[in-house]
């Protein structure tokens, strides 16, 4: 469905990608199975984690839940885990280029911003 991201894990190298839109009908139940990957991914992460955002475009309610996942992400950082975020935004989009540079500022991971020419 288009209005859901597209969700990419991969345990063995410690990579996460959603990509996409985000605005599926129920948000909670979207992103419940991610957040549950995630919380138990940390307990047992790889040396570098690694989760890459690529969306074009997401509502509020997954604005929350992208939040939950950056918190798990600070709290692997805190432990001494070594994690970095990859917001990606296309170049003439000021919005995502901000959410992204928010984020940034409400959490303790490293974020590295890159825009793209879509």
């Amino acid at each position: 469905m288009d209005d859901s991201p597209k969700v990419k894990f991969t345990h063995e190298d410690g990579k996460l990608e959603l990509s996409g839109k985000s605005l599926p009908e129920d948000v909670s139940a979207f992103y419940a199975p991610i957040l549950e990957w995630l919380e138990n991914y940390a307990l047992n992460p790889q040396p570098l984690t690694e989760i890459t955002f690529k969306l074009t475009y997401f509502n509020t309610a997954s604005s929350k839940l992208i939040l939950d996942m950056l918190t798990i992400l600070e709290k692997m950082s805190e432990e001494g885990k070594n994690v970095v975020v990859n917001w990606y935004y296309p170049e003439y989009d000021e919005d995502m280029r901000d959410a992204g540079q928010e984020y940034s500022e409400m959490v303790d991971v490293p974020f590295k911003h890159i825009s793209y020419n879509p």
